[in-house]
């Protein structure tokens, strides 16, 4: 599908605190984020890279990317042109036998996001790019479980 290009790696994981623990004592320096988000979501360092990667706790994803509760995995999230790309790609996805995951949606992040299981199985997000007319508040972290 023309205009679909890779974005970023979403690396959904039970404990991002211990990982991060881990790869700072291995010498990595992760993003800095507000003390409330550690335990929920680190950015990996992009000096080398042309991609996002994050690590992002299981009772995050639950809010953003329509995965099955307790989810641990990895999505790869694909970049749109435009909004409406998504939903085509989603629809072009569901046409090439991927189950959906989550419906494309406007997102907290301003972006409109779609998740899907293909083949592997993978998880596979289709994302556009933000508009920051259509940002919103982070759900709050006292709401994950």
């Amino acid at each position: 599908m023309a205009g679909l290009r890779f974005d970023a790696i979403n690396i959904v994981i039970a404990d991002v605190g211990a990982t991060t623990e881990f790869l700072q004592a291995l010498g990595l320096a992760l993003e800095d984020v507000p003390p409330e988000w550690a335990p929920h979501h680190r950015g990996l360092p992009a000096d080398r890279t042309d991609f996002d990667a994050e690590l992002d706790s299981s009772v995050f994803a639950e809010h953003w990317g329509g995965l099955p509760d307790g989810f641990a995995g990895v999505v790869v999230n694909l970049r749109t042109d435009e909004r409406d790309g998504v939903d085509g790609a989603y629809d072009e996805a569901l046409r090439l036998g991927a189950s959906g995951l989550r419906a494309p949606y406007d997102a907290f992040w301003g972006s409109r996001y779609a998740v899907v299981e293909a083949p592997g199985p993978v998880a596979v997000g289709f994302m556009s790019p933000p508009d920051p007319a259509r940002l919103e508040p982070p759900p709050e972290v006292s709401e994950f479980s």
